[in-house]
C-alpha cells in the first residue's frame, strides 16, 4: 500500500485529506508541525510527502530543505502545498527541494494527479515542459 505523509496544521484540512486519501486506498501518516513531519519522514519512509510550508515549530522551506540533504529522504518526493499563489511562488518551492506544487484550495483531483506522477517519478518541470497533444 502506498503511504503518504501529510504534513499539515490545519485541523480541517489534514482530516479532509486524509480521509479522503484512505478512501483512494492510500495509507496516510499525519503530522502537526515542521518538526514531526522530519522525524515521520526519516522513520515511516513514505512514498510521498504532502508538505505544507507555512508550519509551526519548524517551516516546510525547512523541512524539504533538511530531506534533501539526508540520503535516507533525499528522494522521497515532496509536493508542496502552499497558500501562495503568487508568481515565483511555484519556482521557490521546487527550488527548496520539493518536486511539485500545489496551491490552496486544494483541488483534490488535480492533487490526486500529481501525486500518481510523484510516485511514477515524473517532475513538475518535466510535465510542465512536454507539449499536450490536442485533441484529434
Amino acid at each position: 500500500m502506498t503511504k503518504i505523509l501529510l504534513v499539515e496544521d490545519h485541523e480541517e484540512l489534514w482530516d479532509f485529506l486524509s480521509r479522503r486519501l484512505r478512501r483512494r486506498g492510500f495509507e496516510v501518516a499525519l503530522a502537526h508541525d515542521g518538526q514531526e513531519g522530519l522525524d515521520k519522514a526519516r522513520g515511516e519512509k513514505p512514498d510521498v510527502i504532502l508538505l505544507d510550508m507555512n508550519l509551526p515549530v519548524m517551516d516546510g522551506w525547512t523541512v524539504a530543505r533538511t530531506l534533501r540533504g539526508e540520503e535516507a529522504t533525499v528522494r522521497i518526493p515532496i509536493i508542496a502545498l502552499t497558500a501562495h499563489a503568487m508568481a515565483g511562488d511555484r519556482a521557490k518551492v521546487i527550488e527548496a527541494g520539493c518536486d511539485d506544487y500545489h496551491p490552496k484550495p486544494v483541488d483534490f483531483t488535480k492533487l490526486l494527479s500529481q501525486i500518481d506522477a510523484a510516485l511514477l517519478g515524473e517532475t513538475a518541470e518535466a510535465r510542465d515542459a512536454t507539449p499536450e497533444t490536442p485533441p484529434g
